[in-house]
């Protein structure tokens, strides 16, 4: 921080090595010098691609989970139809093949949610979040090495399952709760 600017960046980078590189992460390591003016280390994981998150809903209202096993967590998860593209690939258009390949569906209708930071203090992953619309049901077709179970609900016992805890994954919180919050918002102006 500095009184001419309280938002400018107070880290100042000494160096930069890359640690662990693979076609999903890169683990750099930096020295820097640290906001108090001391030498000191910031590891960060660098994401190759970018991540997106849809929240379909059909017009009565429901939406469709996917529960998968994951594996750094060591737990079953229910989310929010998610996936990763790479950086010269248009977020939606990565968006629109997640949906496709874990649920079958397609839509004609997508509003952007925003985009959200994710473990920020470590990684610099930038997820962009969708509500998909206007909803076509056909075959899903998941990737070799996910085993899912498609689940459609109700959007309000999806928000049920945020509040209470059954759903844990930061993506499917956020993206939840915004596309709740203006699907239910446009079902009042429209009636």
């Amino acid at each position: 921080m500095t009184p001419d600017d309280p938002e400018a960046n107070p880290w100042q980078t000494v160096s930069s090595e890359t640690k662990y590189e693979n076609p999903w992460i890169r683990v750099a390591e930096h020295q820097v010098i640290r906001p108090d003016g001391e030498p000191g280390i910031y590891g960060i994981v660098h994401m190759q691609r970018h991540a997106t998150g849809v929240v379909p809903v059909d017009a009565d209202g429901y939406t469709w989970l996917v529960g998968q096993y994951r594996y750094p967590l060591d737990l079953y998860s229910w989310e929010i139809p998610e996936g990763g593209g790479p950086h010269d690939q248009a977020p939606e258009e990565t968006a629109r093949r997640e949906l496709l390949e874990e649920t079958g569906l397609t839509a004609s209708r997508w509003d952007d949610l925003g985009t959200i930071h994710l473990s920020n203090c470590v990684t610099d992953e930038v997820c962009y979040l969708y509500l998909a619309r206007d909803l076509t049901l056909g075959t899903a077709c998941p990737d070799s090495e996910e085993q899912l179970q498609l689940r459609r609900l109700p959007l309000v016992e999806a928000m049920a399952m945020v509040h209470d805890g059954r759903i844990t994954d930061a993506v499917s919180i956020i993206a939840l709760t915004r596309a709740a919050t203006l699907f239910h918002s446009s079902k009042e102006k429209s009636s």
